[in-house]
C-alpha cells in the first residue's frame, strides 16, 4: 500500500498490528501487569513499578476490580436473571471475563464486548469464545459512539429483553465528566427496562491514590482521573441501585476472596437497575 493509500485509511480500517504503540504506556495493558498478565510491555511494567514503589495500593485496586467483575456477573445472573451483557472497556482478557463468569452459570447467555484498542481486539478474536448456546462478539468501537455501541450490539442481543451495561474502570480516562454521564444516559435510554448499569472506577480517596493519578498522567499514558465517589455515583441517576448501593469494592457483596484486599481499597462500584 502506498503512502497516499495509507492516507486515505481511517485509524479503524488499520490492521491491527500497525495500531499498536508500544512506545506508550496504555491503561489495558498496564492493569493486565497489575493482575499477573502477561500482556504487556516493557514501557507498561516500568511505570507500574514506578507506581508502585510508592503506592502498592493501586495493585490492589485492580486485583479489586477483578473481583468485582466476578461478583457482580455472578450476581446479575443467579439473582437478577440476566442473560445479556454489553460490556464496553472490557481491557485485556484474563482469568474470569464477563463471559466465562456469566456461562459458567447460565450458558446461554450472550456478550458483547466493545473496545477500541487494537490489543485488546486482537486477544478478543483468539480469546473470546463461547458456549455452544450461548454467543460471544465483540465491536471495534469508542465509548463516545453510543448509538453505534447499540445499533451494533442489537445484531446479537435482544434489545426487548434485560441487558446489563457493564463500565469497568473505564470512565475514570473522561476528562469531561459531563459528557461521561451523557454518553452512559444515552447507552441506557437505548436499552430496556430491567436493564442493570454496572460501574467501579478509582477513586480520590487516599494521597496515595492521587499520587498515582498524577505519575500515571506524568508517564504519558492517556490520563486517567480519580474522582469522588459521590460524583461517580451520579452516573445512577434515575436508577434504583441494587443494595448495598454504591459502596467500596470490598463491601459489595463480598466473599472469600475480598479477604485479599484492604478494606480500604481506592475504588467504588454498584449496580442499578432501571424501572
Amino acid at each position: 500500500m502506498s503512502k497516499q493509500q495509507q492516507s486515505s485509511v481511517s485509524p479503524a480500517e488499520r490492521p491491527l498490528s500497525d495500531r499498536i504503540d508500544t512506545t506508550r504506556p496504555h491503561s489495558a495493558r498496564f492493569w493486565n501487569y497489575f493482575v499477573g498478565g502477561k500482556d504487556n510491555y516493557e514501557v507498561d511494567r516500568e511505570v507500574g513499578d514506578q507506581i508502585k514503589a510508592f503506592f502498592p495500593g493501586l495493585v490492589d485496586v485492580a486485583v479489586a476490580g477483578r473481583q468485582f467483575l466476578r461478583r457482580s456477573v455472578s450476581h446479575l445472573v443467579e439473582e437478577r436473571g440476566i442473560r445479556q451483557f454489553l460490556d464496553i472497556g472490557t481491557g485485556l482478557p484474563t482469568a474470569d471475563n464477563t463471559h466465562q463468569v456469566a456461562q459458567g452459570i447460565a450458558p446461554e447467555s450472550r456478550i458483547v464486548y466493545v473496545d477500541n484498542d487494537p490489543l485488546v481486539l486482537a486477544h478478543a478474536r483468539a480469546l473470546l469464545t463461547s458456549t455452544p448456546e450461548g454467543f460471544t462478539d465483540y465491536i471495534d468501537a469508542d465509548l463516545y459512539q453510543p448509538e453505534i455501541i447499540l445499533a451494533e450490539a442489537a445484531k446479537t442481543l435482544d434489545f426487548d429483553r434485560p441487558v446489563a451495561l457493564m463500565l469497568l474502570g473505564i470512565l475514570g480516562h473522561a476528562g469531561d465528566f459531563g459528557q461521561a454521564r451523557d454518553v452512559v444516559s444515552r447507552l441506557m435510554t437505548g436499552l430496556p427496562t430491567g436493564s442493570h448499569l454496572v460501574v467501579y472506577d478509582g477513586t480520590r480517596t487516599s494521597e496515595g491514590m492521587i499520587a498515582a493519578e498524577k505519575a500515571y498522567i506524568e508517564s504519558g499514558a492517556v490520563p486517567y482521573y480519580v474522582r469522588e465517589p459521590s460524583e461517580i455515583a451520579t452516573l445512577f441517576d434515575g436508577l434504583r441501585f441494587v443494595e448495598p448501593g454504591f459502596v467500596r469494592l470490598s463491601e459489595w457483596h463480598p466473599d472469600a476472596d475480598s479477604a485479599n484486599v484492604p478494606a480500604d481499597v481506592d475504588a467504588f462500584g454498584g449496580i442499578g437497575f432501571k424501572e
